[in-house]
């Protein structure tokens, strides 16, 4: 296994049974996006790109020994990604790097679509800035990833379930090893 590598499963170890606010922990949500990206036909960057779009939670976690403060906007995407830019490409840290933007530009996109969110992601949502407007949306949409960012955003809502079935992380080593750098 690349240190790389090893060095996400330990934090997935140290943290991953955390729960930020939702019903599931940390690992549980990273594995469900992972297992709604492949069945929705995902290339295998933004399978990885699934599995560890909050490792940014993690590494907060990781300094701050398990202290985590939900009134803030932790910018954990932009943590996460410069993180996994060491390791993977821009097919995976790009739409991580983009996935809170894709969440308020669903927002403002689609009404419907902040009515379906959590709880917790409706909170943050609000620390996040909230809706795009109209020159924000335009900007997100010219940028390189936000297609994937958009379609990783969706997973992530979804994997939010209680009790849904998916393979384990072990499952992944393969995969992530091959997309890494």
């Amino acid at each position: 296994m690349k240190p790389a590598i090893r060095q996400i499963v330990t934090l997935f170890e140290r943290w991953g049974w955390h729960r930020y606010d939702e019903q599931i922990t940390q690992l549980e949500h990273g594995l469900q996006a992972a297992a709604l990206a492949t069945a929705g036909g995902g290339e295998a960057e933004l399978v990885v790109a699934a599995l560890l779009h909050d490792v940014g939670h993690l590494l907060q976690l990781d300094v701050a020994k398990g202290a985590f403060d939900l009134g803030a906007n932790d910018r954990h995407e932009g943590l996460g990604s410069r993180f996994l830019g060491s390791a993977f490409g821009p097919g995976v840290t790009r739409p991580i790097a983009l996935h809170v933007e894709a969440k308020r530009y669903l927002c403002a996109f689609e009404t419907s679509y902040h009515d379906r969110l959590s709880e917790g992601s409706k909170a943050s949502l609000v620390l996040q800035g909230g809706p795009m407007g109209a020159a924000e949306m335009a900007e997100f949409e010219r940028r390189p990833g936000s297609p994937a960012a958009v379609a990783l955003r969706r997973w992530d809502e979804e994997a939010k379930r209680i009790d849904f079935e998916v393979p384990a992380l072990s499952e992944y080593l393969a995969v992530l090893d091959r997309v890494a750098a």
